[in-house]
């Protein structure tokens, strides 16, 4: 039998930044993954340059119904830390809007600085190597693997979550904790693109691939909205881009909005956050001769695409009769004007779901944090067992937070395990 200081499970960015911190500490550690390709999910994100972290992260921007467990990880391995590494490497990296930050060339700059941290800690991966079974011994644990048997005294699980499966993501993690008696917090797609019913959306599935920027809002059940505490229900609330597609909404306004919306419930989208349309509009009506879609479309202002502009007083004059596109504003009543300006300054839907995890770029839910040392990420029920990364119940905000997320609880394990 085999045997190494630490077993990580899961060559993802969590695991390969622990395994090569833990390796250089003095530890022998092997990484294992059932997939093929290391860090799938670095590669693929961002467009292929991966928002590798945001300059602005704090606890605020994380959920978890243990809000403050992400605080100590995170003062204690920063993103300027990471950018330290990202520099040593001579990686070349530029900032977009909100302090997101991405590769300049391509995503692999991070995989490949991930794995000669490793070669320099002289840590073992095999992949593609499955694991069939994991058992606790007095020694500390045994795992049945594709390539034999195994035996740590510490134990790191970063298998991720459920989203993107295409690319290897399983519910591994997950069933392992609840083998050692950990809670697992329900889990659902995050960061991932809202769907309407078929009919409801017919009308807007022709505006597929619009994109303009909005006011977004829905309920949330986060304390972490509310300062921990429960007074009625909170909301979540973003100023992103939205994005039409056949099926619903996309982009990241959505993105972001879909990690709090909860099924059945609403949410408001202000198509116009700097105009409020429903006293421009009456402004607009004195001593007019202009058309309604002539007034209509001088008071959205060039921020609306025409098409989006057109369909929506297409839809209004169904439900109000006298907004029709050809009427003379001058000649309609106030309270349909107002309607007619609320209607897009505060649009109400309800999304019948989401695209599911073949389209979330995160799962939210996972392994409670409440069984878990927030200095360390070791269970509080099995000693030297320890979980990083997305298999926890923190889920970070679009824009580079996850990232950050997977170096921080990494770092936090990789510091404290025993040599």
């Amino acid at each position: 039998m085999t045997k190494f200081d630490v077993v990580i499970v899961g060559a993802g960015a969590a695991g390969l930044f622990c395994a090569g911190v833990a390796g250089q500490r003095g530890l022998s550690v092997l990484i294992v993954d059932h997939a093929e390709r290391v860090a799938e999910k670095i590669r693929i994100s961002g467009g292929g340059r991966c928002n590798f972290t945001n300059r602005e992260v704090t606890a605020a921007n994380f959920l978890s119904e243990n809000p403050h467990f992400s605080r100590s990880a995170l003062a204690g391995y920063t993103p300027q830390d990471f950018l330290e590494l990202v520099a040593r490497h001579g990686i070349a990296w530029h900032e977009k809007h909100k302090g997101q930050l991405f590769c300049d060339r391509r995503s692999d700059d991070i995989i490949q600085m991930l794995l000669k941290e490793c070669e320099a800690g002289g840590v073992t991966r095999w992949q593609p190597c499955g694991v069939r079974e994991v058992r606790r011994t007095e020694l500390g644990f045994e795992l049945d693997t594709d390539r034999g048997a195994v035996q740590t005294p510490q134990l790191v699980v970063a298998t991720g979550g459920l989203a993107i499966p295409k690319i290897g993501a399983t519910d591994f993690g997950y069933k392992l904790a609840t083998q050692f008696g950990h809670k697992v917090i329900d889990t659902r797609p995050a960061l991932v693109p809202l769907t309407f019913e078929p009919q409801t959306w017919a009308p807007w599935a022709a505006l597929a691939g619009i994109a303009l920027e909005v006011d977004i809002q829905t309920e949330t059940h986060y304390p972490s909205l509310t300062g921990g505490k429960r007074k009625g229900a909170a909301t979540a609330r973003f100023t992103e881009d939205l994005l039409f597609t056949h099926r619903g909404l996309s982009g990241p306004a959505v993105l972001q909005i879909s990690s709090h919306w909860q099924a059945g419930k609403p949410i408001r989208i202000n198509l116009t956050p700097t105009r409020e349309l429903a006293n421009l509009l009456k402004e607009a009506k004195t001593g007019s001769r202009k058309q309604l879609s002539t007034t209509w479309n001088q008071a959205l202002g060039q921020d609306i695409p025409a098409r989006l502009a057109d369909t929506w007083l297409d839809q209004a004059s169904l439900h109000t009769p006298s907004l029709t596109p050809q009427s003379a504003i001058a000649e309609l009543k106030d309270k349909d004007l107002e309607w007619l300006g609320h209607s897009a300054n505060d649009w109400h839907l309800t999304p019948n779901g989401t695209e599911g995890y073949a389209k979330a770029e995160v799962t939210a839910g996972g392994v409670d944090t409440r069984e878990l040392s927030s200095q360390t990420m070791e269970s509080k029920l099995v000693p030297g067992l320890y979980f990083i990364g997305e298999v926890m119940d923190v889920t970070g905000w679009l824009g580079g937070y996850n990232f950050q997320w997977a170096w921080s609880s990494a770092m936090a394990c990789a510091r404290s395990l025993n040599t």
